[in-house]
């Protein structure tokens, strides 16, 4: 049987991952993990009927998707970008728009003799050459995927909408900066894109548990005026800096003490997921009705699925559930995100 999509996640949450495919489509069947995390399955209801449901109401384990309009076999390594050139060429130029900016992303899951972006530059470029659409790896349209296993690569067209992430495997990347503090610097960034989240200009953002930094860090940058709460130092070049506020408390004590009123309230803080939640409620009522609140939920390695049950059941009466997902800069948590009701 040839599987008709690819699924990817993080192999620490297969179990959750491919119970939401059993959700979307109980007659789904992983034919074979190609690589840790990254599934061949065959779904007879189709891709596209997957990725609608996944559209409406998007998983949080499941990473990404790509379907599978044709397998490509390999027998010869020196010769697999050649072979791909001619199967792009034949079958899949005449379908793509050449008024919408396109990707193509490959994957290698086997030894080869080359490497993606070889993949990537001489299949791009036939499309170009055939086509006319303009090449667009940061933010595509339309995407050409193509997994390369050993003995055979998976082709498929698709919208980068459809994939639940416009980046490759959901391995969505950012360059380390001069400056950066923390990897959390990663999650809330991450966050921000997914959600798609705009920040209010020159809001008012609160960072529980902040120290040594690292989401203050990026609020700074998008120019919000933070107060950060964490009994541990922050890290230098934030305490020089005038538009942050740091107090030298627990989020417990700070509840004590008064808090003031927020546009944004965000916490990466290193609780059971449930504590987190309960923290998060007691915070509601210091979040402007228009304001957002981004968190993490910390999962332990057993019964997760009863203790994010549990954490969302108690955030429900303050907050609507925007949005969570897994995501690619996570580890044993997933990103929330919140509004007020």
């Amino acid at each position: 049987m040839t599987p008709n999509l690819i699924l990817t996640a993080d192999p620490d949450f297969a179990d959750l991952a491919l119970a939401e495919l059993q959700q979307a489509d109980r007659t789904a069947q992983v034919l074979a993990e190609l690589s840790a995390g990254v599934w061949a399955v065959y779904a007879p209801s189709g891709f596209w009927l997957v990725a609608e449901r996944w559209q409406a109401r998007p998983p949080i384990f499941v990473r990404h998707i790509c379907p599978v309009d044709t397998a490509v076999d390999l027998p010869d390594s020196h010769k697999d970008v050649v072979l791909l050139e001619r199967t792009v060429k034949a079958e899949f130029a005449s379908l793509i728009d050449p008024a919408l900016p396109f990707s193509i992303q490959a994957r290698l899951l086997a030894d080869k003799p080359y490497n993606k972006f070889a993949v990537n530059s001489a299949l791009s470029d036939a499309i170009e050459l055939l086509t006319g659409a303009l090449l667009n790896t940061a933010e595509p349209v339309q995407v050409l995927s193509v997994v390369i296993t050993e003995p055979v690569a998976y082709v498929g067209l698709s919208l980068a909408a459809t994939n639940l992430s416009s980046w490759a495997g959901g391995e969505h990347r950012f360059a380390r900066e001069q400056g950066q503090i923390s990897r959390a610097e990663f999650k809330l960034l991450e966050a921000l894109a997914v959600f798609r989240i705009d920040l209010p200009p020159r809001g008012l953002a609160l960072d529980l548990g902040a120290a040594p930094g690292g989401w203050t860090r990026v609020l700074r940058q998008k120019e919000q005026y933070v107060t950060a709460v964490d009994p541990a130092r922050l890290h230098p070049s934030l305490q020089a800096d005038a538009k942050v506020r740091h107090l030298s408390l627990t989020a417990e004590q700070y509840l004590e003490a008064g808090p003031d009123r927020f546009d944004i309230i965000v916490n990466d803080m290193r609780l059971d997921g449930r504590d987190s939640a309960r923290l998060m409620v007691r915070y509601a009522p210091f979040l402007y009705s228009h304001g957002l609140a981004i968190m993490t939920f910390k999962l332990p390695g057993d019964g997760r699925a009863a203790v994010l049950d549990h954490a969302f059941n108690i955030l429900r009466p303050a907050y609507q559930l925007a949005g969570a997902r897994h995501l690619f800069h996570n580890r044993s948590e997933i990103t929330v995100y919140l509004k007020p009701k």
